[in-house]
């Protein structure tokens, strides 16, 4: 299996990079930022995990809410540790899907989403016919997140 290549930036896209269609091509969210967190994460994250610490820094032992978790616009980073610029994206991401507080159908529905993305990036060099049903399945995992996303509101 080769490893897809985003059109956009020409860099090689990962399991664990956030993706985006582009016809039959997928691409990073945001080439910047491979693997930042869905406009659905952050959602969920500010809606269910709001009150409670989010992410955990191995390097200073400190747990922090994702309010006050750091960003450096200059290198388009997000999701930092405040003391010491440590990279906790995926220690949020990794919260995320495993947070009591979210109900199970929406945790499910995250799930399937980022499972969806996975199986496009496995199967990305199969033929053009493969690639449209493996992106309807994304498109579909997606819209049932949002809908229950909805539901539970």
């Amino acid at each position: 299996m080769t490893q897809p290549t985003c059109p956009r930036c020409q860099q090689a896209i990962s399991l664990n990079d956030t993706i985006a269609f582009d016809g039959v091509h997928i691409c990073h969210v945001d080439c910047r930022r491979p693997r930042d967190l869905t406009q659905e994460e952050r959602a969920l994250l500010f809606k269910y995990c709001f009150g409670h610490a989010v992410a955990e820094c191995s390097t200073c032992t400190q747990s922090f809410r994702q309010q006050e978790l750091a960003s450096d616009l200059l290198s388009f980073r997000t999701h930092l540790c405040p003391r010491c610029r440590t990279d906790l994206t995926e220690n949020t991401r990794e919260h995320l899907y495993a947070c009591a507080m979210l109900p199970e159908a929406v945790r499910q529905r995250a799930q399937d989403v980022r499972e969806a993305g996975r199986k496009l990036i496995k199967e990305s060099d199969h033929p053009a016919s493969i690639a449209y049903v493996l992106i309807a399945e994304a498109e579909a995992a997606i819209v049932a997140l949002r809908e229950t996303m909805r539901l539970t509101a």
